[in-house]
């Protein structure tokens, strides 16, 4: 009798594959993020050689830190893009967190912190939902109404600005707003918490494979689970070592900052909700066939508003980080680039333009990305003019690869 449909056999012929074979077995039928990987890891050592202080820990610390708010604008527009939606207001969505945030604690308000965070996230996931009814109700491209939007929050912001302050901006005069960036872990507690990441990922997997196995459904080799986990393992000890290191010039400076386990904090719930709840179901239902979900009973346009509430609200999350890292918000610290920085972070990392496709890992390595090619430009002293030439040419590779991925899945079907 045949046994081709046990899964345990499945895995344990996977198991005895050659060499040549469990590599692919790494990899999987789709490339998925891989090339991404091997464009980031030439992107370090070809700054590191050109610079020779690229890895240094005070470096890759900044690095991290100029990562935030990427990594949160991508995760933000990681929710419209699932659904084949855009929207190119988020970088002054995020500026508009961080100034309200500044502003209401600062001393001539002096409200409590958590308070002033609430009504900064408020505000933006309004904004968020605010273009949602406008695209769903007037049925309109999300890309003319959010680039509209990010004129309408931009104007709105340098006014705020310029009034409220006199021009003088909203400085962060509140520590814990400050300290969302420039505080640290100690160095036991950045140990504990790569210990505790690497634990709850191991049981992760473990039991997302037990339940696939019991299922009935394909299982991933063990050889594959083991090498994830000890990649895992190796970039964990190797940033705690970083971390650790003293970066003081003055006073001792050891220890993770606070805004790497806050970012895991938030990459774990959006993880979670999207593979393992309902609503990340119909997520990727609208994303792969809206007409086909909404003949499910799937409310689609119900879910493409919350979309854009989820990018609001994960926009105003980055600007408090960004703000934070700035030291406050004025009418200089705009920068228009950063509206885009939010779709090159998403797309980079490997979410699909189309829809249906992405991860919210996907914005965290194409936020670092973003941070090594501006952190690498500077030190190797390449003008700014280049940056933006770079950023482009990954991003259209980026965009490229997504294109060629499609097509071919396409054909095979």
């Amino acid at each position: 009798m045949s046994t081709s449909s046990d899964p345990s056999v499945t895995d344990s012929k996977a198991d005895r594959l050659p060499l040549s074979g469990r590599l692919g077995g790494l990899i999987g039928p789709d490339l998925g993020i891989v090339p991404v990987l091997i464009a980031l890891v030439v992107l370090i050592i070809y700054f590191e050689v050109r610079s020779s202080v690229f890895l240094s820990a005070d470096n890759v610390t900044n690095l991290f830190i100029q990562a935030v708010i990427f990594i949160f604008l991508g995760m933000a527009e990681v929710w419209l893009l699932l659904l084949g939606e855009i929207d190119l207001s988020l970088g002054w969505v995020a500026g508009m967190a961080g100034s309200i945030a500044a502003i209401y604690t600062n001393v001539q308000f002096h409200w409590p912190w958590w308070l002033a965070f609430l009504l900064a996230l408020a505000f933006t996931t309004a904004i968020g939902a605010l273009w949602g009814v406008i695209v769903v109700r007037l049925k309109l491209p999300s890309f003319i109404v959010t680039l509209a939007g990010s004129f309408i929050v931009e104007g709105v912001l340098l006014y705020i600005l310029d009034h409220v302050f006199e021009g003088g901006g909203a400085p962060v005069q509140e520590d814990v707003l400050r300290n969302l960036t420039q505080g640290t872990l100690t160095p036991t507690f950045t140990w504990i918490f790569v210990v505790v990441v690497v634990a709850v990922s191991a049981v992760v997997m473990i039991v997302r494979e037990r339940a696939r196995r019991v299922a009935g459904l394909k299982v991933s080799p063990l050889y594959r689970i083991v090498a994830k986990l000890a990649a895992l393992s190796a970039l964990g000890i190797i940033l705690a070592i970083v971390f650790n290191t003293n970066r003081g010039s003055f006073i001792p400076i050891r220890g993770m900052p606070f805004a790497v386990p806050l970012v895991f904090a938030v990459l774990a719930i959006y993880s979670f909700i999207l593979a393992r709840t309902k609503f990340g179901r119909y997520m990727y239902a609208i994303g792969g066939n809206s007409e086909a979900a909404r003949r499910a009973g799937i409310p689609v346009n119900r879910y493409r508003i919350y979309a854009f509430m989820l990018g609001g609200f994960t926009a105003g999350i980055g600007g408090l980080f960004y703000v934070s890292r700035l030291g406050g918000y004025s009418s200089s610290s705009t920068d228009s680039t950063v509206v885009l920085y939010a779709v090159a972070a998403a797309v980079i990392g490997g979410t699909s333009l189309y829809g249906g496709r992405g991860k919210m890992t996907y914005p965290v390595v194409g936020g670092i990305i973003l941070a090594v090619i501006i952190n690498g430009l500077v030190l190797i002293q390449v003008s700014a003019t280049m940056e933006f030439v770079v950023t482009g040419v990954v991003l259209l590779g980026a965009v490229t690869v997504d294109s060629l991925a499609r097509r071919s899945q396409t054909l095979l079907k």
